[in-house]
C-alpha cells in the first residue's frame, strides 16, 4: 500500500469512528444532544481533527442520513430482483421499506431529522448532492419497476399520469406512514392495532385504484410479503426476530 492509499484509509477510518460515536449521541439526545465538545472528549482526536472532517454537527447528521439511504438502496436493489410479476416486485419494494424501518429505526430517525430546513440549510452542497444522488437511485429502482409494469401491460396509465406520479404516491404513503408509526404512541387508541399491516393494505388499495394487475382480489399479497421475507430478506428477518 503506497503512502497516498494509506493516508486515504486513515482518513476513512477516522471519519467512521466519528460517525460511530456521533450516531448514538444523536439518537439519544436529538439535535441538541449531538455536541462537538462531548464528541471530542469521547475520541482520541482533537477538535481540529474532527472539524477537518465535519465543519459542523449538521454535516455529521447529513452523513449519517447518507448512510441510511445507502442501506435502503441496498435493500431496494435486492427487492427489485425478486422473481415475480411487476406488481409482486413492487410489493417486494414495500417489504424492503417495512423491514428497513423495523431493522434500522435509528437510521430512519436521522433521515427524518435532516429534512428540517434549519439543519439542511447548514450542510455543504457537496454532501447534499451525495444525499440527493442516493435518494434518486432509490427512486430510480422503484421507477424502473413501474416502467416494467407498463411495458408488460400490467399497468396502463392515462395521458395525464406519469410513472413519476406513481412513484411519488408510493413514496408519500411510505415515508408518511412510517413517520407516523415512528412518532405516534396512540395508534392503538385510534383503533389501529397493527399499523404495518394497515399500511400494507393501503399500498394495495392505491395499486388496485390505478388498476395495477394482478389486483389484490386475485392475488394474496400477504403471502407475497411472506415469500419476499423468506426468499430475499431471510438474514434481515432473523435480525429483527432475535
Amino acid at each position: 500500500m503506497n503512502t497516498k492509499d494509506r493516508k486515504q484509509r486513515e482518513i476513512q477510518e477516522r471519519e467512521a469512528k466519528i460517525l460511530e460515536c456521533a450516531r448514538p449521541m444523536f439518537i439519544e439526545g436529538g439535535y441538541n444532544g449531538l455536541n462537538m465538545d462531548r464528541l471530542t472528549s469521547m475520541l482520541d482526536y482533537s477538535k481540529g481533527t474532527i472539524y477537518n472532517h465535519f465543519s459542523c454537527k449538521e454535516e455529521i447528521i447529513i452523513t449519517l442520513a447518507i448512510q441510511t439511504l445507502e442501506k435502503r438502496l441496498t435493500m431496494f436493489e435486492k427487492a427489485a430482483l425478486f422473481q415475480g410479476t411487476s406488481r409482486e416486485r413492487i410489493a417486494a419494494i414495500g417489504t424492503a421499506a417495512e423491514l428497513f424501518v423495523k431493522l434500522y429505526p435509528d437510521h430512519f430517525r436521522v433521515e427524518q431529522t435532516i429534512r428540517l430546513d434549519s439543519i439542511w440549510d447548514k450542510t455543504s452542497e457537496e454532501r447534499r448532492q451525495v444525499m440527493s444522488n442516493c435518494e434518486h437511485r432509490c427512486i430510480g429502482v422503484v421507477g424502473g419497476i413501474v416502467r416494467d409494469g407498463i411495458a408488460s401491460g400490467d399497468l396502463k396509465l392515462n395521458d395525464s399520469t406519469t410513472p413519476e406520479d406513481i412513484v411519488f404516491g408510493l413514496w408519500s404513503l411510505s415515508f408518511g406512514g412510517y413517520s407516523i408509526i415512528a412518532t405516534s404512541n396512540s395508534l392503538a387508541d385510534l383503533g389501529i392495532s397493527n399499523p404495518f399491516e394497515t399500511l400494507r393494505r393501503n399500498y394495495n388499495r392505491f395499486l388496485d385504484g390505478i388498476q395495477w394487475k394482478s389486483l389484490s382480489s386475485e392475488v394474496d399479497y400477504d403471502a407475497v410479503f411472506e415469500r419476499v421475507c423468506e426468499e430475499v430478506f431471510g438474514n434481515e428477518l432473523q435480525q429483527i426476530t432475535v
